[in-house]
């Protein structure tokens, strides 16, 4: 009888929306995350500059698999009538911000740490054989940039001194969402219609689970990068060094070597933190803050 009144119990939970039954799934690790010191001075402005691309280049990784995943499940019925490209997709947006503080020559340069591979290759594993659980990862990346990341662009971009014209913060912009709080209501009330059993809502709820874990590794991942003060596994390069690289890169190209030279030195010195004594690791907490700030305000 107890047995029987556990399952009763366990199915009228689970009848609640899944956007509700998420929230309260993640709960937990929502409060790993928010309790984290990085998080909390990160939304003090501590944030350097290669903290910051480090966490770009990551999430470019980890929206391009995703966003491959989504397209080969759009017409799915699991997926199809959350499937948002035009107003949620990022990995366009990455590509813009990647080029302004790497140059032209980004995709050569961008580090990709074995954390965040292990992330990309679940998002491919889903994609493939379970896309039933993309809602998952969905809900919790774009949802939270909808929310807690609206707050992080502020913030970076005092930090970093980045312009006001919204350079290096394409991210953190829909264009194609005018009212952020009426999306997110219509994208709860799709995902919430979709069609599950209690088996098959459990496992979202534990994917949601992977998702938020997956997020916390990468940033430990890169946190321990910055601290060993390497990218992917060799010494970080001065920022001197980047200046006068990147200059003569574009001179090779043909680019005007006056008009160039202005750009990319504005570029770099432009996004030096304020601070002279900023703290390693900060800027990190993109990944668990852009989840974390965002599940409670969804």
């Amino acid at each position: 009888r107890n047995m029987e009144t556990s399952q009763a119990h366990s199915a009228e939970s689970m009848s609640k929306d899944l956007s509700e039954l998420m929230k309260e799934a993640t709960k937990e690790v929502h409060e790993q995350a928010e309790n984290t010191p990085f998080m909390k001075n990160f939304q003090k402005g501590q944030v350097t500059l290669h903290e910051f691309k480090l966490v770009t280049a990551s999430l470019y990784f980890i929206y391009s698999a995703l966003e491959e995943e989504i397209e080969r499940n759009k017409d799915n019925p699991v997926y199809a009538p959350v499937h948002f490209p035009a107003e949620l997709h990022r990995k366009a947006s990455l590509e813009k911000d990647l080029e302004y503080f790497y140059g032209s020559n980004w995709r050569e340069e961008i580090p990709c740490p074995e954390a965040t591979q292990k992330y990309v290759e679940r998002l491919h594993y889903v994609g493939k054989n379970h896309p039933e659980l993309l809602v998952a990862h969905a809900y919790t990346r774009y949802l939270g940039d909808l929310s807690g990341g609206q707050v992080l662009k502020k913030i970076a971009q005092k930090a970093l001194q980045l312009p006001s014209t919204g350079e290096g913060l394409a991210f953190f912009t829909f264009d194609g969402v005018s009212n952020a709080t009426k999306f997110k209501q219509l994208y709860r009330s799709r995902m919430n219609a979709l069609e599950m059993d209690l088996a098959t809502k459990k496992r979202v709820l534990e994917e949601a689970k992977k998702a938020f874990l997956l997020n916390i590794q990468v940033f430990e991942a890169l946190q321990e990068l910055v601290s060993k003060g390497q990218e992917n596994g060799y010494p970080m390069q001065p920022k001197a060094e980047l200046r006068t690289r990147s200059v003569n890169k574009s001179h090779e190209h043909g680019s005007a070597p006056g008009k160039e030279s202005e750009r990319t030195n504005k570029r770099h010195t432009d996004m030096m933190p304020t601070t002279p004594l900023v703290r390693w690791i900060l800027a990190i907490g993109f990944l668990a803050t852009t989840v974390a700030v965002a599940l409670f305000a969804m």
